[in-house]
C-alpha cells in the first residue's frame, strides 16, 4: 500500500467514529443517561456512515477510471449516461406508485443495466473512445428527457415532491437494507475497475501503442462499462443523484501519485469515501430548519471546482 493510501485510510479511521457522534443531537456514547444511544448509533448512524463510505469509494474509483480511459481530466461518471438512466428508473417507480422498500432500488438498477447494455450496443466492437463518449452523451440526454416527461406526468403533487426530493440525493433515513444492496454491487464494480489498471496505463501511450502492448480495446471497454455501471448504479439506487465526487476526487489525489491511472484507483476510492463521509456529517450539523441534502452540498462544492478546472485548461490552451 502506498503512503498516500495509508494516510487516507488513517484519516478515514478517525473520521468514521466521529461521524457516528455528529448530528443535530450530538451523542456521548459514555453518557449513562442516554438510554437510546446504542439504538441511534447502531440502527441510524452506523448504516448511514457505512453507506457514505461505500458510495464514496465507488464514485471516487469510477471517476479515476473514467478520466484514465477517456484521457480527459474533466470526465465524470455521469458522462456515460448510467447515472441519468438509473435516476430515470427510480423516477418511474415513484411515478407508478410502487412504494415497496425494494421497488425503487430495483428500478434504478434496471435503468443502469439498460444504459450499460445500450452503451455497449451503440459503441460497437471497435472500442472507439470517441464513439463510446458520444454514445454516453446520447444516453444521458435521452434519459434526462424521459425523466422530465415522467415528472410532468406525475399523478399527484405528492409523487412529484417525492421525486424532486429523491433526485437531490441524500443518505438520510437509510438503513442496513440499503447497505446490503450497495455493498456487493459496489465491490463487484470496483473489482472490474481495478482489473483495468494495466490497460489504462498502456493507454497513456496512445491507442496504437497500447494495442501493441497487449491491450484489448473491447475488453477494456466492457470492464469500464461494467465497473462504472455497477458502482454508479448502486449509488443512485440507494442515495439518489450525488454528483461531482468522481470529478473532484482524482484531482485531489493525483498530485501525490506518479500520475499513472492504475496508481490513482485506490487513493481515489479512499478519498471519495472520506469526502462523502465528511460531507454527510457536515450536512447533519449544518444550521437550518431541515437537513441540507447531500447532493446539493456537493453540487455547491463541485460547480466552482469544475469552473476552476475549465479556467486552468483555458490558460494552458491559450
Amino acid at each position: 500500500m502506498s503512503r498516500l493510501a495509508a494516510l487516507l485510510l488513517a484519516a478515514l479511521a478517525v473520521a468514521f467514529p466521529l461521524s457516528l457522534l455528529a448530528g443535530r443531537v450530538w451523542i456521548n456514547p459514555f453518557d449513562p443517561h442516554l438510554a437510546n444511544a446504542g439504538l441511534i448509533l447502531g440502527e441510524l448512524r452506523l448504516p448511514r456512515a457505512a453507506l457514505s463510505v461505500i458510495v464514496g469509494a465507488g464514485l471516487g474509483m469510477a471517476g479515476a477510471a473514467m478520466q484514465g480511459y477517456l484521457r480527459n481530466p474533466l470526465a465524470d461518471p455521469g458522462l456515460f449516461g448510467i447515472a441519468p438512466a438509473a435516476a430515470l428508473g427510480a423516477v418511474l417507480s415513484l411515478v407508478l406508485g410502487l412504494t415497496s422498500p425494494s421497488a425503487l432500488p430495483v428500478f434504478a438498477l434496471a435503468g443502469a443495466a439498460g444504459a450499460m447494455a445500450l452503451l455497449g450496443l451503440v459503441a460497437g466492437r471497435q472500442g472507439s473512445v470517441l464513439l463510446f463518449t458520444l454514445a454516453g452523451m446520447m444516453i444521458a440526454s435521452l434519459a434526462g428527457a424521459l425523466m422530465s416527461l415522467a415528472i410532468s406526468l406525475s399523478p399527484t403533487p405528492f409523487a412529484m415532491s417525492e421525486i424532486v426530493t429523491w433526485l437531490m440525493g441524500a443518505l438520510a433515513d437509510r438503513s442496513w437494507r440499503e447497505v446490503w444492496i450497495a455493498a456487493p454491487l459496489t465491490a463487484a464494480g470496483m473489482a472490474c475497475l481495478v482489473a483495468t489498471g494495466r490497460d489504462l496505463d498502456a493507454l497513456i501511450l496512445g491507442g496504437t501503442t497500447a494495442r501493441s502492448l497487449g491491450m484489448e480495446p473491447r475488453r477494456l471497454q466492457l470492464l469500464v462499462v461494467a465497473g462504472v455501471g455497477l458502482t454508479v448504479g448502486a449509488s443512485v439506487a440507494v442515495a439518489g443523484v450525488i454528483g461531482f465526487v468522481g470529478l473532484m476526487v482524482p484531482h485531489f489525489v493525483r498530485p501525490f501519485t506518479d500520475r499513472r491511472p492504475s496508481s490513482l484507483l485506490l487513493p481515489s476510492a479512499l478519498a471519495g469515501a472520506l469526502l462523502l463521509l465528511v460531507a454527510d456529517s457536515l450536512c447533519r450539523i449544518a444550521p437550518g430548519p431541515a437537513e441540507l441534502r447531500l447532493g446539493i452540498a456537493l453540487s455547491l462544492l463541485g460547480a466552482p471546482f469544475f469552473l476552476q478546472l475549465l479556467l486552468r485548461l483555458r490558460r494552458k490552451l491559450a
